[in-house]
């Protein structure tokens, strides 16, 4: 799937909040904008997007996100002579301001680009240029949120990994704090902690993974983080979602890593293992 480059002039072009939208893909996962990509048609669904800032001086890259509609053509308006078409696209990861991946990186990487010349929106990319730039995010890009085990949006070809709609109330910093306030950070499937296994470094990090999927839920529906949100470690919240449109419930989960644990010889519950560290570790404090 090809990639186009979203030119962007905050002097001339400057109608949203760019901190707000950076702050809501921060936490939500996402934002969702529509853009002038001038009368380039050819633009579909699916396509990778890279926001360049073209302020000078400041150039640079400031954004990553997927295009999910075709172009439409606006109204013709005696104030435009030639309007210019708009596509949807969902970003998903974004710079602050000042934070951009300047052109003297960019042009060593990927020389390939005319990054000081670039003027207009849906410029398309070069299918060998393309992972050139996903090395540059990679390295460059805006640190993962929420997850460390999450790679930022832009690093992987689209084809690499599937994309499903974001549950915001899962990185909400505000309902992940009140969840693992009330839950605590054990897995409540397998029970696993990642303090207990790794010490310090783990400590308070779990995934936290809603009970009902917001799919299911109204516009209104305000939500419980002590009901609806749990905490899962890494390895069951990814077999809660893995092949399921709907996600296996908690239940679910405790009895596949029972029955797994049984068929394997492993009859002790991790739990139970768990508990015996906690235990230990506390007589190891005392002496």
């Amino acid at each position: 799937m090809a990639a186009i480059i979203l030119g962007w002039n905050p002097d001339r072009w400057n109608d949203g909040d760019y901190t707000a939208a950076v702050a809501q893909c921060q936490d939500a996962g996402q934002v969702l904008d529509n853009w002038a990509v001038d009368r380039h048609l050819s633009i579909v669904p699916g396509m990778e997007s890279w926001i360049f800032l073209q302020a000078t001086p400041g150039q640079g890259l400031l954004g990553h996100g997927i295009v999910i509609s075709e172009p439409i053509a606006p109204p013709h308006s005696s104030a435009e002579a030639q309007p210019k078409a708009q596509i949807r696209i969902s970003f998903d990861a974004l710079h602050p301001l000042g934070n951009q991946v300047p052109p003297a990186i960019l042009e060593a990487v990927v020389p390939g680009v005319p990054w000081e010349h670039i003027s207009s929106s849906g410029t398309m990319v070069d299918p060998v240029d393309e992972p050139r730039i996903r090395s540059v995010w990679r390295e460059f890009g805006p640190e993962s949120v929420g997850e460390p085990t999450q790679q930022v949006p832009g690093t992987y070809p689209p084809d690499a990994v599937s994309r499903v709609d974001v549950i915001r109330y899962e990185r909400s910093p505000e309902a992940r704090r009140a969840c693992i306030a009330f839950h605590g950070t054990r897995c409540a499937a397998c029970g696993f902690s990642f303090e207990v296994a790794y010490g310090e470094i783990g400590r308070d990090f779990i995934h936290v993974h809603h009970l009902v999927p917001v799919s299911q839920l109204g516009k209104e529906y305000q939500l419980d983080p002590t009901t609806d949100l749990v905490p899962l470690c890494a390895n069951c919240h990814a077999m809660a979602h893995l092949g399921v449109s709907t996600p296996r419930t908690v239940a679910e989960l405790r009895r596949i890593v029972d029955t797994a644990g049984f068929l394997s010889g492993q009859t002790v519950d991790p739990r139970t293992l768990d508990a015996e560290r906690d235990a230990q570790r506390i007589l190891d404090q005392r002496d």
